[in-house]
Order: structure tokens, then C-alpha cells, then sequence
């Protein structure tokens, strides 16, 4: 089966999905968006009230803000594939249960599968827990490199809690300058 076809299926199950309650009050499902075959993909935790309105991740003032981050290591926004944990929005933007992130993980599986990016980096708490380990910590996890099937994650804070603490700014730069640098380090290996 081609890709295209497979992404096309993937977006139409996402779309149609009602293995979890989070399905009931959506407006739209968001499944992801970005290049298909980018070498570095973002998660974040799940969409807000402007994702669910636009079907689109990542779209409010958080998103504003993770766009300059994707700016600030030499990136557009159509360069990467960003995802979520969860592909409905958690009423009044709460954490996502683990049993609504358990539903979704096969598409978030499918996705990285489909995409084979080199570096994955995690926005906050919920992805790190959720992708890497449910006992993992970002304040103790954040800026250090997981390496998972030849693929490297990178856990920083989630852009929304930059906008609610400033000060965590530097720390979330430090962190993506690692990622810069490691995709410069994966594609002077690959040349």
C-alpha cells in the first residue's frame, strides 16, 4: 500500500474515532500536520479550544509561540510533522486520562512509524509521560537526550507553560539548541 493511501486512512479513522469519550464534545478531530517526511516532528499533549475549532494543531497563542521556536533553529513549521498525544480536545483543556492517551497512542505510533523522523522533540509533561515512561518527571527529564530505535527525543516544556512562566524560556532554548545540533550531527552522518 502507498503512503499517501496510508495517510489518507490514518486521517479518516483519526477523524472518525470514538474509541474514548473525548470523541462526544469535539468539534473536530486533529490528527497532525506538517511534512510527511520531516527528520523532526514535535508532540505536544492535545488540542486546545483553537485547535478543535480549526482542526490544526498547535494554532493558538501556544502555537504562535512554537512557531518561533521552530524558527529559532532554522525551520518552518511545513519543514516538521506535529502531533499530539491525545486528537481531541479534553474538555476544558484538562490533562489528558490515561485511558483517553492509551486510545489514541496507535495513531500517534502509526504516524512516527510512517514518518521515521530522526529527532523527536516532547512538549511537556504529558508527552514525555506518555511516549517515554508514566513515571517520568519533565523537570528532571527535560534537556536530556532518549534514544528509542534510532530515534532520538528530546522532552522540553510544553509552549503553553513558556507563555505561563517565562522564566523556563532559556532552559527550553538550551534544549532546542541540542536538537539543532543533533540534526546536524545525524545529517553530516548520513552524507
Amino acid at each position: 500500500m502507498d503512503t499517501d493511501k496510508q495517510w489518507s486512512d490514518l486521517e479518516v479513522i483519526i477523524t472518525h474515532c470514538e474509541d474514548c469519550p473525548l470523541h462526544e464534545k469535539r468539534t473536530r478531530a486533529v490528527p497532525g500536520e506538517g511534512n510527511r517526511q520531516a527528520d523532526l516532528m514535535f508532540i505536544g499533549e492535545g488540542p486546545g479550544r483553537d485547535e478543535d475549532q480549526q482542526g490544526r494543531p498547535f494554532v493558538g497563542k501556544a502555537g504562535q509561540l512554537l512557531d518561533k521556536m521552530i524558527a529559532a533553529i532554522g525551520y518552518k513549521r511545513e519543514d516538521v510533522y506535529i502531533a499530539n498525544i491525545v486528537k481531541c480536545r479534553p474538555p476544558g483543556n484538562r490533562v489528558p486520562t490515561a485511558d483517553e492517551a492509551e486510545a489514541c497512542m496507535k495513531y500517534l505510533r502509526r504516524q512516527v512509524f510512517l514518518i521515521e523522523p530522526k529527532v523527536i522533540v516532547l512538549l511537556g509533561s504529558t508527552a514525555l509521560r506518555f511516549t517515554v515512561d508514566k513515571e517520568a518527571r519533565i523537570t528532571r527529564m527535560r534537556g536530556n537526550w532518549i534514544e528509542r530505535k534510532g530515534v532520538y527525543m528530546m522532552p522540553t516544556y510544553h509552549p503553553a507553560a513558556l507563555l505561563r512562566d517565562p522564566a523556563k524560556k532559556y532552559e527550553a532554548w538550551e534544549d532546542l539548541k541540542k536538537v539543532q545540533a543533533k540534526l546536524a550531527e545525524l545529517s553530516n552522518q548520513s552524507e
